[in-house]
């Protein structure tokens, strides 16, 4: 069974193998003493090395040099530092691709990706496969008996591309056999009487290049998805092979890659890991100047999102994550360097900390002084000197190594829970319900209407649970999840079969309170629109249904009802969508100010079985999102209640039963806040009394403990 240290890990990918290439007349032997000093001095615990350089650990085909990595890890066990060694399968060797040019990728059918950057290749061609598998079983037979290695990891961020070659292809369609039986099943579960795109023999299906038929498309994101998680699996059972049984297994997930499910990926592994990156300086401030309609892509911007990123990464096995890279200075290209304020370092990583993160890894020790990523800083900066960022990671090290055992694996608290649909993320990239300022499709659409609902709770300082719906659904019965999560958020879950509708009633009627937002519902597992009135199997239970929906190119305002129990603002809209709920038994909450849209109500409820149904017909703007979550969850789980607006408080269990508050003012105004129980500082070892002020200075944070506080488990 692997097993991870009882502390957070605290490291940087390192590279060794680049030096020679920095100055011929540089010694790299002393110079990784250099940097393995400098990292014990900053109180390092792990590195990651070897993933990147296939082409050093084989140079040409069949000849190997294994023993280059043996001075890193002999230095690093001698100081303390234990290592995870990665596989080198995702940057391929120009010789492989010389040798064996039909294993490149193509991003269409016939069209081949360029070498000179990475993950080019079609990782399930069996060329390719045959050398992997070779280097795989080299390099971990070396290494596996190492006393410093801990853990493995298998490739790097995969996913990056679908493939279109001509082998994926026909997998595909041997799949599609497989689940569908014979061609007249596929013809009725698709719809393809649809323009005439019946198939009278499997060999008539056509080439994904062109499709618009959402019924393929869905079925093609989740064939490319399951070869990904194939491939790392795979990897994973080689591994194990000559691993040692307490060694963990993982990959690093960059969790917008377009070929990952993040949830089917980690579970062959032993613990999820990933890769958030974050606009630093004032990317963290509070308030958030962030606009609402910003795109998060490979990287957040705005801390609400940095904190949703991390939320995301505990979904995937519903446990404690690993950080296999972050942010160490500017990260990115040549055109944006923004390092972080004093500060900023201590307070993202506390903040992963808090979400479950049980290693905080930068990427990387030294700035790179060649390659496409040559301003993407590191620890140390070109010079190789320790300057400023060394200083702040430094500071960093030595408060996880003081705070030891207590905040790794932390278990973080949640108010609400919200659902996540990787089925109705894919469909909505190709065929989105919502447009941008200019009239096209928005491929960003599913996390336009996800993200205002988790941004609202962040705001009202709730925090959030995300759950891929089949953890639910299959996992968990709905009395437990009612327990377990008492508020339950579901936008956008626009594909979804009879059984997950089901299961939502199940719960409400169970005692949750059931949160349905735009777009929930309406469509089955095969992106078929339901024959039954909006929202579904839910209509019954949530006492509303519609027929008419449009799309808003404007904000249209939102007023509560006089004397209800939703406090809206006087600034409440709703942006970008609009069901036209028509409630049967259902209370109205809030309404639109508009000549047409009037005749609608904005926000329902009713009362289910033990719980609650609420439906939430438009994307809420930032006022009502917020109100919103403050209705849902009226008593924050740990305690603390109308803080500053440049103040958060995230609390979680650790493994030891106590409660832990980390609590950080974003802002360079120095503030303080009441403790809400009698808490001890584990860093200084201060005792707080309750109701006494925490002092947070700028760009602080503040980790806090309570052996019992009423809001976490008896010790």
């Amino acid at each position: 069974m692997a097993v991870l240290p009882a502390r957070v890990l605290f490291g940087a990918a390192y590279y060794h193998e680049y030096t020679p290439a920095y100055d011929p007349e540089l010694r790299p032997d002393e110079r990784l003493k250099t940097d393995l000093d400098l990292m014990a001095e900053a109180n390092f615990t792990v590195i990651r090395v070897g993933e990147s350089v296939w082409s050093t650990w084989e140079p040409e085909n069949g000849r190997f040099d294994l023993d280059w990595l043996q001075p890193v890890l002999d230095g690093a066990h001698e100081r303390g530092i234990s290592v995870i060694l990665g596989t080198p399968t995702y940057a391929v060797p120009p010789w492989l691709a010389r040798q064996y040019p039909e294993i490149t990728g193509e991003r269409r059918t016939g069209e081949r990706i360029g070498w000179g950057a990475r993950q080019e290749v079609d990782f399930t061609h069996p060329a390719f496969r045959f050398h992997a598998e070779r280097i795989i079983r080299k390099i971990v037979a070396r290494y596996a008996d190492h006393p410093a290695v801990i853990g493995w990891q298998v490739d790097n961020e995969p996913g990056l591309h679908l493939f279109h070659n001509r082998g994926v292809f026909q997998r595909f369609v041997d799949h599609l056999r497989d689940r569908y039986g014979d061609v007249e099943t596929l013809n009725r579960e698709w719809g393809l009487v649809y323009w005439s795109h019946r198939l009278s023999d499997w060999s008539d299906l056509w080439t994904p290049d062109g499709n618009e038929q959402p019924q393929y498309d869905v079925a093609w994101r989740e064939f490319q998805a399951r070869q990904v998680t194939e491939f790392i699996g795979w990897q994973a059972d080689i591994v194990r092979e000559y691993a040692s049984s307490e060694h963990f297994v993982t990959t690093c997930i960059s969790y917008t890659r377009q070929g990952v499910a993040d949830d089917e990926l980690a579970a062959p592994l032993d613990i999820a890991s990933g890769n958030p990156y974050y606009d630093m300086q004032d990317g963290l401030l509070l308030p958030d100047p962030t606009p609402d309609d910003h795109e998060q892509i490979w990287k957040t911007t705005g801390l609400w999102s940095m904190y949703q990123t991390a939320d995301w990464m505990y979904s995937s096995r519903q446990e404690p994550f690993l950080v296999t890279e972050t942010n160490a200075s500017s990260i990115g290209f040549a055109w944006d360097n923004r390092p972080g304020y004093d500060g900023q370092w201590r307070q993202t990583a506390w903040a992963h900390v808090a979400r479950g993160a049980r290693m905080i890894e930068y990427w990387q020790w030294q700035t790179l002084r060649f390659g496409a990523e040559t301003y993407w800083g590191g620890v140390l900066p070109h010079s190789g000197q320790p300057g400023r960022t060394y200083a702040e990671i430094a500071r960093l090290g030595a408060e996880f190594d003081k705070a030891g055992p207590l905040v790794a694996g932390l278990e973080p608290d949640a108010d609400i829970t919200m659902v996540y649909s990787m089925p109705s993320k894919w469909l909505m990239q190709k065929y989105p319900p919502l447009a941008k300022p200019n009239g096209e499709p928005d491929p960003a659409a599913y996390h336009r209407i996800f993200d205002p609902f988790y941004r609202g709770a962040f705001d009202a300082g709730r925090q959030v649970r995300i759950v891929h719906v089949a953890q639910l659904v299959e996992d968990t019965a709905p009395e437990e999840a009612a327990r377990r999560h008492p508020v339950l958020v579901v936008p956008a879950l626009y594909i979804t079969t009879d059984a997950a509708l089901d299961w939502l009633t199940s719960y409400a009627r169970a005692g949750g309170h059931l949160v349905l937002g735009p777009r929930t519902g309406y469509a089955d597992h095969e992106a078929r629109a339901r024959i039954e009135r909006a929202p579904g199997r839910l209509a019954e239970a949530a006492g509303v249904h519609y027929d008419e929906f449009s799309n808003l190119v404007g904000a249209v305002p939102v007023r509560g009802v006089d004397g209800g129990p939703l406090d809206v603002p006087a600034d409440a809209t709703a942006t970008h969508w609009l069901e036209g709920l028509t409630p049967v038994d259902a209370e109205t909450l809030a309404s639109y100010e508009h000549p047409h849209f009037g005749r609608w109500p904005a926000v329902t409820t009713r009362e289910h079985g033990a719980g609650h149904v609420t439906c939430v017909g438009t994307v809420p703007g930032r006022d009502l999102a917020r109100s919103l979550a403050a209705w849902m969850a009226p008593e924050p789980r740990g305690g603390w209640r109308d803080l500053p607006g440049t103040v958060t408080a995230t609390t979680g269990t650790s493994p030891d039963g106590r409660h832990v508050h980390v609590v950080h003012n974003w802002s360079w105004e120095p503030t303080r806040v009441p403790a809400p129980v009698a808490l001890t500082d584990v860093l200084s070892g201060d005792a707080v009394p309750t109701g006494a002020e925490v002092d947070l200075g700028p760009w602080d944070v503040r980790v806090l403990v309570a052996e019992h506080d009423g809001t976490g488990p008896e010790v």
